[in-house]
């Protein structure tokens, strides 16, 4: 191999930011593109290696490190297999004698203290350093963290079921809903009495036949209490727009048939947030949206049927939060309780609409904060482009760590699956990339979206203040 098509290779993994990140440049010492070049007939010793690392004023591994990222196979939140490079052969190595064999070999390790960089620090360099003399069993131990525990997750056992609500109905468990109709038998409702106040308008101005929608017309609230309600009330009786009622007797006949359908949804809902909160230890997804239609209701559970519903997924047996299942006793306790699901998940899926919405955007803000896996499920090609590389919240840091935390951002449902699936069996797939025209500006891609999920920027004034400043409040 010449010094070019060396430094080729080693193209996407050169930063010059010095140490491992200009290991292989064109400004590498003679001695070290030299023995490199020779790596596939003479391979690489530890101890050769070491010296390497030194003439590029980099601090040397221990066998542990060595050991871990050239000559074994640990367990690892991402396939090994998929990084550039592999051989099952590696892992067979004598451990004492252990050489590496090729120049693939030795990119291959490298790729992967990249990765594990960007993923645990946000920052490839410092991850080096502060791994480089640890042990196998120290490095391994630093990389459970990111780790799921597959196994206890498959047989752990079926959950007490969720109560059932028809997918026509969900609509009826909205807070709009319940401002309309009241929460018990017993309360006031605002719909029927807007309904017989602007029927006895209707009937004052000559009667007939009218439908339900025609009574919940903008112009019949005019001046009325209920002025700023219409558009609730519709909602809420989306059931009985189209249907006609020519007296007051019909107007409560249907009213109570679509009230006693949301008294029954409502109290399913709320049996159903007492079960998700018995299981808020166990919850895997939580799943952030915003619904204001009836149609918005219905194709929420569908989609959740979808992603959850595939075989990719069916013997992890996920527990989730459908959104369409649940309510609370007001707005209040519903934040509270969103707010702990999202603490207690996994992996958070945003359904992105037409109109986003404060609480689902603060949903999603607060999982990437925690240094969650997020999923962005999108609708239109144009809206993934948004999330992808505009939208500021599909990009924020992991506040305990520092880390700069990205979601994947997809418009298929199936794709949700797929991850899903490649989270909680620890089977991500990644790759390294430095956008044209931005030396030293890393990325960390999700192989199936193209989303990035990592990042280290090459402003070295925003790179240092940023890490001071961490490393200061830590």
């Amino acid at each position: 191999m010449t010094k070019e098509e060396l430094v080729k290779k080693f193209t996407c993994l050169t930063t010059r930011n010095g140490g491992l990140e200009s290991f292989v440049s064109q400004d590498s010492p003679k001695e070290v593109i030299e023995r490199l070049c020779s790596v596939d007939k003479a391979p690489l010793s530890k101890v050769q290696l070491n010296q390497l690392l030194g003439l590029c004023e980099e601090r040397a591994v221990s066998d542990g490190f060595f050991k871990y990222y050239w000559l074994s196979e640990p367990k690892s939140p991402y396939k090994l297999s998929k990084i550039p490079g592999y051989s099952e052969q590696f892992s067979k190595s004598d451990e004492i004698h252990g050489r590496i064999q090729s120049i693939d070999h030795l990119y291959y390790g490298i790729y992967r203290i990249y990765i594990d960089g960007l993923l645990l620090r946000g920052n490839v360099r410092l991850y080096y350093r502060e791994n480089a003399s640890k042990s196998y069993d120290e490095i391994q131990c630093g990389i459970q963290r990111m780790l799921i525990d597959t196994n206890s997750i498959k047989l752990r056992g079926p959950f007490l079921s969720l109560k059932e609500i028809s997918k026509d109905n969900r609509y009826l468990i909205s807070e709009m809903a319940c401002k309309s109709y009241g929460e018990t038998p017993e309360a006031q409702s605002d719909l029927k009495e807007a309904l017989l106040d602007s029927w006895k308008k209707h009937k004052d101005s000559g009667g007939g036949a009218v439908t339900i929608g025609a009574l919940l017309a903008k112009d019949n609230f005019k001046n009325t209490k209920h002025s700023s309600k219409q558009g609730i009330f519709k909602f809420a009786a989306d059931d009985i727009l189209d249907e006609e009622v020519t007296s007051e007797e019909d107007i409560e006949e249907r009213y109570e048939r679509i009230a006693k359908a949301f008294l029954s949804a409502r109290e399913a809902a709320l049996q159903n947030t007492r079960l998700y909160l018995s299981m808020v230890n166990d919850l895997d997804v939580y799943v952030a949206t915003s619904m204001r239609t009836r149609k918005d209701f219905r194709k929420m559970a569908d989609r959740c049927e979808a992603i959850f519903g595939s075989t990719k997924l069916h013997d992890l047996d996920l527990r989730y939060f459908d959104p369409t299942l649940s309510a609370a006793d007001g707005h209040q306790d519903k934040g509270l309780i969103e707010c702990l699901m999202v603490k207690c998940a996994k992996v958070l899926v945003y359904c992105a609409g037409e109109k986003e919405s404060f609480g689902k955007d603060a949903e999603a803000a607060m999982a990437l904060s925690l240094g969650k896996p997020v999923i962005f499920l999108c609708d239109e090609d144009q809206k993934q482009k948004f999330y992808q590389e505009v939208h500021p919240l599909s990009r924020l840091i992991h506040f305990e760590t520092g880390v700069a935390v990205g979601a994947m951002v997809t418009t298929n449902p199936e794709d949700v699956s797929e991850l899903l699936d490649r989270i909680f069996e620890n089977k991500m797939e990644y790759s390294i990339n430095q956008p044209e025209r931005k030396l030293g500006y890393l990325q960390l891609v999700e192989e199936l979206t193209k989303s990035v999920v990592r990042i280290q920027t090459n402003d070295t004034l925003l790179s240092e203040a940023f890490w001071n400043y961490y490393k200061s409040q830590t």
